[in-house]
């Protein structure tokens, strides 16, 4: 398996990824499949200031990962929020974790900290549309739950908890580092070899 930095030609084939999520899950709270073009537009928007990573078997992409800002204000410069869907049919197959090991390692070159998943959580173990393998998989990196916001999301004629969880991955410092765009980052390929 290869990891390797997204690019807009990527869009369609991720969006393959993505769209069940959307149409069949409560992964995501998006209602509405984006177009081609606007998932083009998303990947580059992100690759600006963040990493927006795809993992391939045989030149064909089974899942990718990306961080976002936490918040906009530059206080909140060295906090993002992670991100991550892989190929229904390849999940627990270790994807994820490589994805989330070389977004890690990329996001320490840039000098973040921090890292936040928000991330969906049903009322109940026998929900058809989400279960609680995210924070499962979020646990078993390191991720530590810190928040849950009650019926806050409304999808399938059914309300949604949200939790944060929340992994520290540098020191923080009196005098701490700025924070590197992801554009001004130098050979971001030796961050994603040897995972």
């Amino acid at each position: 398996m290869d990891i390797r930095i997204a690019s807009k030609k990527d869009a369609a084939a991720l969006l393959d990824i993505y769209a069940p999520y959307v149409t069949d899950t409560a992964i995501t709270f998006e209602y509405e499949i984006p177009s081609v073009e606007e998932f083009a537009e998303r990947i580059e928007h992100t690759l600006k200031r963040f990493p927006y990573l795809v993992a391939e078997e045989n030149g064909v992409p089974v899942g990718y990962a990306y961080a976002g800002p936490f918040h906009d204000r530059p206080a909140y410069d060295w906090a993002v929020e992670t991100s991550i869907y892989v190929d229904r049919s390849r999940r627990k197959n270790g994807v994820g974790r490589l994805l989330y090991h070389a977004l890690e390692r990329t996001l320490s070159a840039q000098n973040i900290l921090n890292l936040n998943a928000c991330i969906a959580w049903p009322a109940s173990e026998n929900d058809p549309y989400l279960t609680k393998d995210s924070v499962r998989f979020h646990e078993k990196l390191g991720y530590r739950l810190v928040g849950e916001f009650y019926e806050c999301g409304y999808k399938f004629h059914r309300w949604y908890n949200m939790v944060w969880m929340e992994k520290h991955i540098g020191k923080h410092l009196t005098n701490q580092p700025a924070v590197i765009p992801f554009s001004d980052l130098h050979d971001v390929s030796s961050y994603l070899q040897n995972l």
